[in-house]
């Protein structure tokens, strides 16, 4: 994964962590302190640090190659295997059955690579059965009649021995396909896998040129495609297309052999798996789950929500949800006014803050007309067992 000139030095998110100021140079610490400054907080050598490089992960997992010589690594604070099932939840991969073998991941560059492996083992067991192929619309002048002749430009240029036709062409070269090919560009060029894993990707690159072509793809692609009986394998491989484009950044250098940053933004990560696991396990038949809705105040204003829970018979709002995926010791000021705020306009009785780890002084109190709580989705030890304390909690 790496090359032997090159020094990773390692931080864990929300944690501070100090360096000689002879570990990193000047140079490096400016890049990350401009470049990633919602990632990392750099403190440079002064006397208050005494004389040390001050490192403080923001909530952000993953890896950043600043240069040839020097990358940073961020460890998450949950354990790998609880990472690998936010991510089953968040990204709707529960049946893709990853986690077997995941014994054997113990850090971030496991996690990234144990990912990358399953999608390119399953892009080349689609390229072996044969990759999904689409009629596409086509014009092109040829030498020869193919579907329709479009006889309007045949009589404005007689002389033109080329007949203009309009096609279809039965093709792999679409953009189910160009998302997959894509997105083993992208691996290929992270600088983050094993040298067996570079291999994996590369035949599964290999396996798909020719057939087509290097289209730049988002994550946004992904999302709400035409499934069927002949591409429906294809969802599970677009979804874990959507994690690596969704978490793979452009670099702050510019040429071939630059590496590209991975990182996840744990806060994100966090939302998404909260709101796919109640999705999951809210009683149907009583209540229903609205994510990312906006709450409309005036022109121009509106408040983004993180999750409403909402009584499926009168669609009247029971609970308003806002997660903080933080590690702090009491619920911040902000915080409160924000979730009362979203509570109020939506006319709501109830609103929660929901954080991964408990804490210090929770937090149960009437604001005006607004129950407001405080309650813990725990990441620390079995995420099932967490998910039905948290809904115990909640409906208590």
């Amino acid at each position: 994964m790496n090359s032997t000139n090159l020094q990773v030095i390692e931080i864990t998110e929300y944690q501070a962590k100090y360096f000689n100021k002879s570990d990193i140079s000047e140079e490096c610490g400016i890049v990350v302190g401009k470049k990633y400054k919602k990632e990392v907080d750099v403190d440079f050598p002064t006397p208050k640090t005494d004389d040390k490089w001050k490192l403080t992960a923001q909530g952000w997992v993953g890896y950043i190659p600043v240069n040839d010589e020097f990358a940073l690594k961020i460890n998450p604070k949950v354990p790998i295997k609880n990472l690998f099932g936010m991510l089953e939840y968040a990204y709707s991969l529960k049946s893709f059955k990853f986690l077997d073998g995941l014994v054997n991941c113990e850090s971030v560059d496991d996690f990234y690579n144990k990912l990358a492996e399953s999608l390119a083992e399953k892009i080349i067991e689609r390229c072996r059965k044969g990759l999904y192929r689409s009629y596409i619309p086509k014009t092109e002048k040829l030498t020869y009649v193919r579907g329709r002749l479009n006889v309007q430009e045949i009589i404005k240029k007689p002389w033109d021995v080329k007949l203009q036709c309009t096609y279809q062409e039965h093709t792999a070269d679409i953009i189910d396909n160009q998302i997959l090919f894509w997105t083993l560009f992208h691996i290929g060029h992270s600088g983050y896998c094993y040298e067996k894993v570079s291999q994996i990707v590369r035949k599964a690159y290999h396996a798909m040129q020719g057939m087509v072509s290097l289209q730049p793809c988002t994550s946004k692609d992904c999302i709400e495609r035409n499934y069927h009986r002949l591409n429906n394998d294809y969802y599970t491989l677009h979804q874990l297309c959507r994690f690596f484009l969704d978490n793979s950044i452009p670099s702050h250098e510019h040429g071939k052999n630059t590496s590209l940053p991975f990182l996840v933004n744990m806060a994100k990560l966090y939302e998404m798996f909260v709101a796919e696991w109640l999705r999951e396990n809210l009683p149907p038949e009583d209540l229903k789950l609205k994510t990312q809705e906006r709450i409309i105040i005036d022109k121009n204003i509106y408040f983004q929500t993180d999750l409403i829970i909402y009584d499926s018979q009168t669609l009247t709002p029971k609970y308003i949800l806002d997660t903080k995926y933080k590690n702090p010791e009491n619920m911040s000021k902000d915080d409160l006014a924000q979730v009362v705020a979203y509570a109020v306009s939506k006319h709501c009785p109830e609103a929660v803050l929901v954080y991964p780890t408990e804490l210090n002084n929770s937090f149960n109190q009437y604001i005006g007309n607004i129950k407001v709580r405080s309650l813990t989705f725990s990441l620390d030890d079995n995420l099932e067992d967490g998910g039905k304390a948290f809904l115990k909690q909640l409906f208590d």
